[in-house]
């Protein structure tokens, strides 16, 4: 096999104090979270009332403080949950194990939508319009996704298979790096995800002229969702979990049950103004379409 062209041998970790370090991918990640909220709440501000009914004033940006924290236990239950599906074999051997979060790690394809259910909940409870949020939010999320992906390029996670093509990856140093074997060239399958979900945010963007996208009422995030779920399924080709339905991992059925919510959700977007055809134009006023 022949070497990877690309050789990373940096130190990942920040060295703070003898006492105190971080790596870089984490200050990365906390960066591009910060990011991907200050878009959110920007998007937010500009994204009126569905219909034409109530010229409303955009979203509150302090909302969107308690739904992403709304979001945290979503995402850990959903991240926790798939990575113990994708290791099904350890941890009926070792039941115990499931909840201690300092063994294994989390995953992302059960993460994000669970991150959303939960944040809509909070939402709903706080008496955010969620409808919008979920609008709003759809954009955010694919450049946090996107950037985070790459972020891992910097801890060396996300590594997949052996490789010898060209564009191959490794990692040379001590580390510590976030993938086994990191000196054996692989596919950066971390790279091919960002690059397809950035090709999913042009997407989204020329497809935000379908009326079940442009109506501000939901359809946004579940067009992204679906989009992002795609991108999975195509990258984790590469990736180094085991098969286990076929030439599927675990991670690509979860996808594929993904895309299906999203297709169910956009099509129960699509049926919104029908539902609402036959009420009054007071009723929307107060009520805009959730």
């Amino acid at each position: 096999m022949s070497p990877a062209v690309l050789t990373f041998a940096f130190d990942p970790v920040l060295r703070l104090s003898d006492a105190a370090s971080v790596r870089l991918e984490t200050i990365e990640l906390a960066a591009i979270l910060l990011v991907g909220l200050l878009l959110a709440a920007r998007i937010g501000r500009l994204t009126p009332a569905v219909g034409p009914y109530v010229p409303a004033p955009g979203l509150r940006p302090d909302d969107l403080i308690f739904i992403a924290i709304g979001a945290v236990p979503g995402a850990l239950f959903g991240g926790r949950l798939g990575y113990v599906l994708d290791h099904l074999d350890y941890y009926r051997a070792n039941p115990g194990s499931i909840l201690d979060f300092s063994q294994g790690a989390l995953g992302l394809t059960l993460a994000v939508p669970l991150g959303v259910l939960t944040a809509t909940i909070i939402a709903r409870l706080i008496g955010a319009p969620v409808a919008r949020w979920m609008h709003a939010a759809a954009l955010p999320l694919l450049f946090v996704l996107a950037a985070g992906k790459l972020a891992t390029v910097l801890g060396g996670s996300g590594q997949g298979t052996a490789s010898d093509l060209a564009w191959a990856t490794s990692y040379a140093g001590p580390g510590p790096w976030g993938s086994l074997a990191p000196a054996v060239p692989s596919h950066p399958a971390q790279v091919y995800e960002a690059l397809l979900i950035v090709v999913a945010i042009g997407l989204l963007i020329v497809l935000s002229r379908l009326d079940v996208v442009a109506r501000r009422d939901g359809g946004a995030l579940f067009l992204a969702l679906g989009l992002w779920a795609a991108a999975r399924f195509v990258v984790a080709f590469t990736w180094r979990d085991p098969v286990v339905i076929g030439a599927l991992r675990i991670d690509q059925v979860l996808s594929i049950l993904l895309v299906c919510l999203s297709l169910m959700g956009l099509f129960e977007r699509s049926r919104a103004p029908a539902r609402a055809s036959g009420r009054s134009s007071a009723e929307l006023e107060l009520e805009p379409a959730e």
